[in-house]
């Protein structure tokens, strides 16, 4: 059954309200510099550092992938630590023709996000 696994409404809540440098910050807290910026889909990691000190300001493309990975983080977070989650998002996943996630995130979000779903769902 699909569509089971959810972000609670209240970190959903806590996610929109972060600033761009908020949500960087949580992502690197979460994941490191490189595999956001990988997520992101910017070459420089260092870019996502200065994002998350506030000493720039992301594009608005890249603050809305910034946001997805946030979420994506942020649902994965129900029942997975941090290792696990980096793990996932680096690892071939079957749902995703054997690509990673972290591969395919900035071209095609809905499909990782149903792949993490089905991830929790058989967890």
């Amino acid at each position: 059954m699909h569509g089971m696994v959810a972000i609670s409404p209240e970190v959903h809540k806590e996610l929109v309200r972060k600033t761009p440098a908020e949500v960087a910050e949580y992502l690197i807290e979460r994941l490191g510099q490189k595999l956001t910026a990988v997520l992101v889909g910017v070459a420089d990691a260092k870019a996502v550092g200065h994002w998350a000190r506030g000493e720039r300001t992301p594009q608005p493309a890249s603050e809305k992938r910034l946001r997805d990975a946030a979420y994506l983080v942020g649902l994965l977070s129900t029942k997975e630590d941090p290792q696990t989650i980096r793990s996932w998002l680096m690892g071939m996943n079957p749902y995703l023709d054997d690509q990673a996630p972290a591969q395919v995130f900035g071209s095609d979000f809905p499909r990782v996000l149903a792949a993490a779903k089905a991830f929790l769902e058989d967890a």
